[in-house]
């Protein structure tokens, strides 16, 4: 399984990531090790979304930065 998450950060802006591990990349951004999140913990999960089909989780992650797919997230998704 392919999950395409968003995580919420302690400065109010997003993260939106794709992972076939989504426990595993929790623990990796919590501890800091993700770029663009390291410096803005404590994160929080708001949504995650799971595909069988590893390239229509990585379209709708794309989707979720687009524009579009911002305002679909913050309506729908949470």
């Amino acid at each position: 399984m392919y999950h395409v998450y968003i995580l919420k950060c302690c400065d109010s802006t997003y993260y939106t990531g794709c992972t076939n591990d989504i426990n595993a990349r929790l623990i990796r951004h919590n501890r800091g090790e993700v770029h663009y999140t390291s410096s803005r913990l404590p994160l929080e999960l708001m949504c995650s979304v799971s595909f069988k089909d590893k390239y229509k989780a990585f379209a709708f992650e794309k989707y979720l930065k687009s524009g579009s797919g911002k305002a679909f997230a913050k309506k729908r998704l949470f």
